[in-house]
C-alpha cells in the first residue's frame, strides 16, 4: 500500500511525457505570491512555448468582480525542486485580456528599461542581499525566541553557530539547495544580526533576470516554510526596539564601472542617486521608515550619504573598489520587502538614462 509520501514523490517520467508547470505571479499587495499548476504535454525550456493562462483577479485584489479575468504571460522558467523531474516553476507577469499590463505588473516597465539600447550596452549586474525573519507559526514571534520574551542582546548571532544562537538552519539549507536545483544563481547564505533572521544573496545576475530570480527564490522560501510549519516575513522591522531590521541591499555595477576608470563613473552615478533620493525611497519598500533610522547599520531615511566601507551610509563603496579604481557599489536603502523589478530598473534608469 502506497503512503502519501510515496505518491507525492512519484516520478512522472516513468509513465508519461507530461509535466506539471507551476505558474507563479505577484498578487494585489505587491508582496503576496500566488501560484497554480497545469499539465503541459511535454518538457519545455523556453517560456514563449508555454501557453498564456488566466486567473480570477477579483480574488487577488487586482480586478473588479464584474470584469475579473487577468492573463498570465510566462516570462522565466526554473526547475521545480518540489516535484522535480522535468516539472517547472514559471514566473509570470499579469495583463488585461486586451494585453495591457495591470497596475501591479512592475516587471513590464522594468523590461522596457533593461531592453533600451543604452542600458543593454552597459550590461548592468546585480547582487541582491535578501534578508528575512523566521517566525513561530502560532505566535508570530521570531523562531528561537522565548514566547512573549526576548533572547540575549545582539552580538553572538551574526553568522553564529550553536543551538542557543542559530535558529532555523534546516530551513535555510533546504532553501539554499532548492534554489541551486532550480537554476537560481544564489551565491550564499548567512545568519543575520537579529536571532531568527537570515540572509541569502542572489547574483551576480544581469538586468531583468535579477528580479525573476529574487521573486522565485522568495516563492521557494515560502513553500519550504509552509512545509516546515514556520512563517517567513519580509517586514523591514519585524521587532521594534534595539534589534536590527531587514533589508535587501542591492549591489550594482555597469560595464563602465567594471572597466578602467570605473571609480569616477561610480561616483557620478552615486551623485545621481543623491539627486533622486526621495523618489527612490518612496519605491524602496513599505515600512522602510521604521528601519532607516540612522541606527543598526542604517542611514537616516531623510538624508542621503555615501562612503567607502561605511555600513551606516545610504550607499557603500567597497575598499577594494576604491583601491582598484573600478568595481561596484552597494545601495543599502532598499527594504527587505522591496520589489526587485522596481529597484533594479530604477537604479539602472537613474544611473544610465537620466540626465540631471
Amino acid at each position: 500500500m502506497a503512503c502519501l509520501t510515496d505518491l507525492v514523490n512519484l516520478n512522472l517520467s516513468d509513465t508519461t511525457e507530461k509535466i506539471i508547470a507551476e505558474y507563479i505571479w505577484i498578487g494585489g499587495s505587491g508582496m503576496d505570491l500566488r501560484s497554480k499548476a497545469r499539465t503541459i504535454p511535454g518538457p519545455v525550456t523556453d517560456p514563449s512555448k508555454l501557453p498564456k493562462w488566466n486567473y480570477d483577479g477579483s480574488s487577488t485584489g487586482q480586478a473588479p468582480g464584474e470584469d475579473s479575468e487577468v492573463i498570465l504571460y510566462p516570462q522565466a522558467i526554473f526547475k521545480d525542486p518540489f516535484r522535480r523531474g522535468n516539472n517547472i516553476l514559471v514566473m509570470c507577469d499579469c495583463y488585461t485580456p486586451a494585453g495591457e499590463p495591470i497596475p501591479t505588473n512592475k516587471r513590464h516597465n522594468a523590461a522596457k528599461i533593461f531592453s533600451s539600447p543604452e542600458v543593454a550596452a552597459e550590461e548592468p549586474w546585480y547582487g541582491i542581499e535578501q534578508e528575512y525573519t523566521l517566525l513561530q507559526k502560532d505566535t508570530n514571534w521570531p523562531l528561537g525566541w522565548p514566547v512573549g520574551g526576548f533572547p540575549g542582546p545582539q552580538g553572538p548571532y551574526y553568522c553564529g553557530i550553536g543551538a542557543e544562537k542559530s535558529f532555523g538552519r534546516d530551513i535555510v539549507d533546504a532553501h539554499y539547495k532548492a534554489c541551486l536545483y532550480a537554476g537560481i544563481n544564489i551565491s550564499g547564505i548567512n545568519g543575520e544580526v537579529m536571532p531568527g533572521q537570515w540572509e541569502f544573496q542572489i547574483g551576480p545576475s544581469v538586468g531583468i533576470s535579477s528580479g525573476d530570480q529574487v521573486w522565485v527564490s522568495r516563492y521557494i522560501l515560502e513553500r519550504i516554510t509552509e512545509i516546515a510549519g514556520v512563517v517567513v516575513t519580509f517586514d523591514p522591522k519585524p521587532i521594534p526596539g534595539d534589534w536590527n531590521g531587514a533589508g535587501a541591499h542591492t549591489n550594482y555595477s555597469t560595464k563602465s564601472m567594471r572597466n578602467e576608470g570605473g571609480y569616477e563613473v561610480i561616483k557620478a552615478a552615486i551623485e545621481k542617486l543623491k539627486l533622486r533620493h526621495k523618489e527612490h525611497i518612496a519605491a524602496y519598500g513599505e515600512g522602510n521608515e521604521r528601519r532607516l533610522t540612522g541606527r543598526h547599520e542604517t542611514a537616516d531615511i531623510n538624508t542621503f550619504s555615501w562612503g567607502v566601507a561605511n555600513r551606516g551610509a545610504s550607499v557603500r563603496v567597497g575598499r577594494e573598489t576604491e583601491q582598484n579604481g573600478k568595481g561596484y557599489f552597494e545601495d543599502r536603502r532598499p527594504a527587505s520587502n522591496m520589489d526587485p523589478y522596481v529597484v533594479t530598473s530604477m537604479i539602472a534608469e537613474t544611473t544610465i538614462l537620466w540626465k540631471p
